[in-house]
């Protein structure tokens, strides 16, 4: 089977990286790691709502943003690294606090030194909550941030 993937990487071994950062603060889990896609789930709880008591569009944002780096730097063989330079997001349903919302980041673009990923986010019901698109630029890896 082909696969997009030039890093191995198994639901597991994400997530113990993710632990430490912003998407383990916020419950984001990778369950999936397809040929050609990476699903993740988060659960929506009272940290994620925005003051009207739904899940908060940056939370989205930052679900969206760190399934399509992930999965940017899966694309990339050693020394090369990733950086976002631009996302968007639209926002087309409410969620209420208690649902586990999913989510799928696939490409429509993975050259050499830019890639672009889309991620669907779905509530429990399956509705398309937030349609989100990362572009992502490609570096040499070195010593300088």
């Amino acid at each position: 089977m082909t696969t997009l993937w030039k890093q191995p990487a198994s639901p597991d071994e994400i997530n113990a990286r993710l632990a430490a950062g912003v998407a383990g603060l916020l419950g984001i889990r990778v369950t999936e790691v397809l040929p050609d896609a990476l699903r993740a789930e988060m659960p929506v709880e009272a940290r994620h709502l925005q003051p009207f008591g739904l899940l908060h569009g940056g939370v989205s944002v930052v679900l969206a943003e760190t399934l399509g780096s992930l999965a940017t730097v899966l694309t990339l063989p050693e020394g090369r690294r990733a950086v976002g330079i631009e996302i968007n997001a639209n926002h087309l349903a409410p969620v209420l606090p208690g649902q586990t919302v999913t989510a799928e980041c696939r490409p429509f673009h993975t050259g050499r030194r830019t890639q672009v990923w889309q991620t669907e986010i779905r509530r429990a019901d399956g509705k398309l909550a937030c349609v989100s698109r990362l572009t992502t630029a490609v570096l040499e890896e070195s010593g300088a941030a």
